[in-house]
């Protein structure tokens, strides 16, 4: 039970510490007057190549910054207590993937915030449980859906807003499927059966019968 409890919080280091940075440059943005809008993505020109890693962490106003807060933690959280053993490496297989994403297909403008990572812990965390067919995993899987189903509408320009990155949000999806089909056969599986074969050679003799070998031995019921 304690070492349980020492994994469960184990998997919140990096989602603090994550959360900590993003709200340390926030601050600094609102005390120093400064702007890190040219951290972010700006498809398809040079200028925007360095936000593939960057631009997760800025985001327009405190208001962005706490709408994505509990998703980002809520959902990072599960990714590195469930797949404990390959939670870095699909952060950084997501990270990167949604931002190239982004670069490619996104429209011209700064497109920031974590909301990329979060549309892709999301769909990894879906997929990933439905393809293993884990029973843990496919529970996260529909608590995810429960959660936060309603994500998929913004993945669409037709409704999402003006001013909303979809690109990043369809670019974060993709690479949270991508990321569940590519690692599917690492980490947690679905444990395997075995038959005990003396009981199933036992089960063609049920106990409510007894083969008859003399003709005049009577036959019980």
């Amino acid at each position: 039970m304690k070492l349980e409890i020492q994994k469960i919080l184990l998997a919140f280091a990096l989602p603090l510490l994550l959360l900590f940075i993003l709200y340390t440059l926030r601050t600094m943005e609102s005390v120093m007057n400064w702007n890190f809008i040219t951290w972010g993505i700006y498809p398809k020109e040079t200028k925007g190549i360095m936000g593939i890693l960057t631009s997760p962490l800025i985001h327009a106003d405190w208001e962005h910054l706490f709408a994505n807060t509990f998703p980002l933690l809520f959902l990072l959280w599960c990714l590195l207590y469930f797949y404990r053993d390959l939670g870095i490496g699909i952060l950084f297989f997501i990270w990167i993937v949604s931002g190239i994403l982004t670069f490619i297909i996104g429209k011209p403008g700064w497109h920031i915030g974590a909301s990329s990572i979060i549309y892709s812990l999301a769909f990894f965390l879906f997929f990933s449980g439905i393809l293993r067919k884990h029973v843990p995993l496919v529970a996260l899987s529909l608590l995810v859906t429960f959660l936060y189903g309603s994500l998929v509408w913004n993945m669409f320009p037709q409704f999402a807003s003006s001013t909303t990155s979809w690109e990043g949000h369809l670019g974060g999806a993709a690479a949270g499927i991508a990321a569940a089909i590519l690692f599917r056969h690492k980490g947690p599986q679905q444990p395997e059966l075995f038959i005990d074969e003396e009981e199933e050679d036992n089960r063609s003799y049920p106990e409510d019968e007894e083969v008859i070998t003399n003709p005049d031995q009577e036959k019980k019921e």
